[in-house]
């Protein structure tokens, strides 16, 4: 995070916490609406198709690959440099097979458990929020954490699936 790394550099700060001590819990990830991915799944086959053609892109010792990351780093208000620490403290799914055992995980479940009680306990969920259950998030195990008529958060490995079987 640029931001964090100016501040940390600031004469007497100090970080005192960061994501790399709750690994799991703060997921970079791709949301698409659920009815909008019934009605074009093709969108979801191309979303997943891009993003891994730029991890690729990320990991690929080129010059094409230094570019992008400078682009990358750019936006993100930083240099090249930072942009490489930046992403060398980021549990990163540069493969696809591994954001699917990541997703088909045992942990994750028991992980966003405690995510939604924490955001409930602090009042994060909102204030019509009047239980940990009010939303619900179903898993590729089939199970649900909260209300199954409710559920806003869907974790389907599918399309990531298919890309880590295809063929490049």
């Amino acid at each position: 995070n640029p931001l964090v790394s100016e501040i940390v550099a600031m004469p007497g700060a100090h970080k005192v916490f960061d994501s790399s001590q709750i690994p799991g819990e703060i997921i970079d990830m791709m949301v698409v609406n659920t009815e909008t991915l019934k009605d074009n799944p093709a969108l979801g086959k191309a979303l997943v198709g891009a993003w891994y053609e730029v991890m690729d892109l990320m990991t690929s010792d080129t010059p094409e690959g230094k570019a992008a990351k400078e682009e990358m780093a750019k936006a993100s208000g930083t240099d090249l440099a930072g942009f490489d620490a930046q992403l060398a403290s980021t549990a990163m799914f540069f493969d696809p097979a591994k954001a699917v055992e990541f997703t088909n995980g045992t942990e994750l479940p028991k992980t966003m458990d405690l995510v939604r009680n924490f955001l409930f306990s602090h009042g994060i969920l909102g204030t019509n929020a009047t239980s940990v259950d009010m939303v619900g998030m179903s898993f590729a195990d089939g199970s649900t954490l909260g209300d199954a008529k409710n559920v806003k958060l869907r974790f389907d490995p599918a399309f990531m699936a298919e890309a880590a079987t295809a063929t490049p």
